[in-house]
């Protein structure tokens, strides 16, 4: 354990789920992990307890919060929570946070298997939609020339990215076709308890953590996570955006929880020091743009940022991350006047202090 993790409280540290398996956390609510084929290897899952009301009467079952990439490992770990974990009862609601693969890769699938309904905000349920179907400007190929513009040159990275056209549709090789929207503020029932939406940006379009104040719960998806940074990074569809300040300016709407919240996020254990921890990952984005200001005394392209702030070796999967990070960060200074972006003759952008 690291010393910002020292700083964080682990209640569970000692009972991580192995997959199939499952830990209560909270009332009414179940804590799952799946298998993630990256070197982020596991996503966090959670099934609360629910009711809904039909024509026939009440209807116990269960709302499950994220659902693991579609691959057959994934599918054959949920059909061991249904064979054993549910405790006889449907999956009533699927509730993805955000539409990044490892969260709504198999929600077709559940929603289908249960006929149960989809629950995502507008934002990420169309760009599931998007991505899934590989459309243009959204589909593998289109980060090539996004990259290449911010100084990507390696041949045989390039290569290896033109390889990732079919990347997303073929972990979420499908999305409900209809859905419920979620929204900022939004109370929604799930069993007893009242869960208020917290729209976040800069990771994702408009991710969904979840607050309950009865239990003093944050489902945070992706948006608070205990011992890594959440990735921001400027994509090829909004080629101009500002994703480090939409980000910041997202942890602030949980400055206000209790410390003793019990925050669940997608990746990594149950912690709690939610303030804390918002606390670190201010001070890393502040210490990490103070780095790239330093490196831009001369101009730099985003992919010459990339291994000053991530000076181990990369993969392709983790350079789109790396990549996407350095220019978020590039941009949030660009865009606060701090550094001016040039275009050099090679069609490059580089930034440098202004």
């Amino acid at each position: 354990m690291n010393s910002l993790e020292a700083q964080l409280d682990y209640p569970f540290a000692d009972t991580l789920p192995a997959s199939g398996e499952l830990r209560d956390v909270a009332a009414g609510v179940r804590w799952l992990r799946m298998g993630l084929p990256f070197a982020l290897n596991h996503i966090n899952l959670w099934l609360l307890e629910d009711e809904f009301d039909s024509e026939h009467g009440p209807v116990k079952g269960w709302t499950a919060i994220d659902c693991g990439i579609a691959d057959d490992a994934t599918r054959a770990a949920w059909e061991v929570i249904f064979a054993t974990g549910l405790r006889g009862l449907p999956i009533l609601r699927v509730l993805a946070t955000h539409c990044h693969p490892d969260h709504v890769g198999l929600a077709d699938w559940l929603c289908n298997r249960w006929q149960a309904p989809l629950w995502m905000t507008a934002g990420e349920y169309g760009f599931a939609r998007m991505m899934s179907a590989g459309l243009p400007g959204v589909d593998g190929t289109a980060m090539l020339p996004h990259f290449q513009r911010h100084g990507l040159d390696d041949a045989a990275l390039l290569a290896q990215l033109q390889g990732r056209k079919n990347y997303y549709p073929t972990l979420v090789p499908a999305v409900p076709l209809a859905y419920t929207r979620l929204q900022e503020g939004q109370s929604v029932r799930i069993g007893t308890h009242a869960w208020r939406v917290i729209s976040g940006f800069g990771h994702s379009p408009e991710h969904a953590s979840l607050y309950c104040e009865d239990l003093q719960v944050l489902i945070a998806g992706d948006m608070v996570l205990p011992r890594i940074s959440t990735n921001v990074s400027v994509f090829a569809i909004e080629p101009e955006a500002n994703p480090v300040q939409q980000y910041l300016d997202s942890l602030a709407k949980f400055a206000d929880l209790p410390a003793t919240t019990l925050v669940l996020p997608s990746h990594g254990k149950p912690f709690r020091g939610l303030d804390v921890r918002i606390r670190q990952l201010n001070d890393h984005h502040a210490a990490r743009l103070a780095e790239v200001v330093e490196a831009c005394a001369t101009p730099q392209s985003a992919a010459q940022i990339v291994p000053m702030m991530f000076p181990r070796a990369l993969d392709a999967h983790q350079l789109t991350f790396a990549l996407g990070e350095a220019l978020a960060h590039l941009h949030k200074l660009w865009f606060d006047g701090v550094l001016r972006r040039t275009t050099g003759t090679d069609g490059v952008y580089r930034f440098v202090r202004a």
